[in-house]
């Protein structure tokens, strides 16, 4: 038997006995609780890296990459509803896209909605393929009414809103310029809070596009719109606290917009057929390294985790917070006896005494940073200790060794809040942020990551 079709199955009877015990009968007070899961610290490494200017003025940029063999440009998603154009080092005037009007209202002071994700398809340039000038975003939406994924539980509950993947293609007449036009809706997920979208989308190099999604918002995985015995993460009939992963050349989904890879882990009954992997916090960040999915995962109080995301996987939330037994208080314990088999673990972890809220970059593979071939390059939002800026990481995901950058000769700090990362078609890296917390502002900056002169 193939042990990764069979370890890619893990609704069993007795994985869910396990956890219906576990989530009823395990006492709180049985283990010592953990107050600092990390006492060693986050250490600056021996990479040292200059921050190129590429952009200012924004207001919240989350997200650069590029379309496939497409070495002049970046294409920069702006939290407040527009896709902005770097080409050839200099932004463009004109937005790509503007989907301002479509977003639900944000709270310029700090919010979690918006614009979110951005994918081109594989055969972006290709005449002959059914992706043609086609690309895909990621949008928090007022409520239609008609969600393809509506709530399951605290039935009468509005939602806050709608997180909805569309399909565009690109004006026909400027390469520079999507068509407006063009939109088709793929999927709409309700959404009963506003914090924890996810809204990362990526295509895989199967050809599939791969959808974070986080598991509805507020605390503890509770609250209305959250199923109340385990969470939406552990609960297979929603895809929030999921990866998705769906055809977009497809049709075959129930409402038919798009298909259903033939191989998915639940394609043959016990969950939602377009479930990749589950047990997922807020997958906010993640990217592909040839095969392997790379996802950061935001914590709750106490562990930010990257994981290596593996068709059928359970990562364990809220069962657990990184490598840690979770409890229903908010507390963490080491001793994970009682947990169902087969949870999947961090491969990368650090504590909130070095930050407190992960932000996923992509494995570098460029050539102007030779030393850092290899790293896994991520962040952290905010620096708990110096909370006007986000700090830089690199790590090894064969060691789960974690450093942070040398910033100029002077080592200085970031100096923004870390928001996202960007790749461009050379694999460069660039990071991106502001320094208001919210989408809001001028002060937002494209940042990328080059040698020391």
């Amino acid at each position: 038997m193939n042990r990764a079709v069979d370890r890619s199955r893990p609704t069993t009877f007795a994985f869910f006995a396990a956890l219906a015990v576990w989530q009823f009968t395990c006492p709180l007070h049985a283990a010592e609780l953990v107050t600092d899961p990390f006492p060693a610290k986050i250490e600056k490494g021996p990479i040292q890296i200059e921050l190129q200017a590429v952009a200012t003025g924004l207001g919240g940029p989350l997200l650069g990459i590029a379309p496939p063999n497409d070495r002049a440009r970046l294409f920069v998603v702006e939290q407040t509803g527009t896709i902005l154009i770097v080409q050839d080092g200099r932004l463009l005037p004109e937005p790509f896209l503007d989907v301002t009007d479509r977003l639900v209202k944000l709270n310029k002071d700090f919010d979690e909605c918006g614009l979110l994700g951005l994918a081109f398809h594989p055969g972006f340039n290709d005449p002959q393929s059914p992706g043609h000038r086609r690309f895909f975003t990621y949008s928090s939406e007022n409520d239609a009414g008609k969600p393809t994924f509506p709530f399951l539980y605290a039935e009468g509950t509005t939602p806050h809103h709608e997180n909805v993947v569309a399909a565009w293609k690109v004006s026909a007449n400027n390469p520079n310029l999507a068509d407006p036009a063009s939109r088709v809706e793929l999927m709409r997920v309700a959404k009963p809070q506003m914090n924890h979208n996810g809204g990362m989308m990526a295509f895989g190099p199967d050809g599939f596009l791969y959808v974070g999604c986080g598991d509805g918002g507020a605390g503890n995985d509770m609250g209305p719109g959250h199923n109340p015995e385990i969470g939406n993460a552990q609960d297979l009939k929603t895809p929030l606290g999921k990866m998705l992963r769906i055809d977009v050349n497809g049709k075959n989904s129930d409402n038919g917009n798009y298909g259903i890879p033939a191989d998915n882990p639940f394609v043959g009954g016990g969950g939602l057929k377009e479930i990749y992997a589950f047990g997922l916090r807020n997958p906010w960040r993640f990217c592909f390294d040839g095969p392997a999915l790379i996802a950061a995962d935001v914590g709750q109080s106490r562990i930010e985790m990257v994981h290596r995301v593996e068709r059928g996987g359970n990562y364990g939330w809220r069962l657990k917070e990184g490598s840690f037994k979770f409890n229903r208080n908010g507390t963490i314990e080491r001793d994970t006896t009682g947990l169902p088999p087969g949870l999947k673990e961090p491969i990368l972890q650090y504590d909130h005494d070095e930050g407190l809220s992960i932000t996923g970059g992509f494995v570098y593979r460029g050539k102007k940073l030779p030393q850092l071939a290899g790293k896994y390059v991520f962040g952290d939002w905010r620096n708990p200790k110096q909370i006007t800026t986000g700090r830089l990481f690199f790590g090894d995901l064969a060691t789960g060794e974690i450093r942070e950058f040398k910033i100029g000769r002077d080592d200085r700090p970031l100096g923004f809040l870390l928001k996202g990362f960007g790749q461009d078609g050379d694999g460069e890296l660039y990071a991106l942020g502001s320094a208001a917390a919210g989408p809001s502002g001028t002060t937002g900056v494209i940042m990328k990551l080059v040698p020391i002169q």
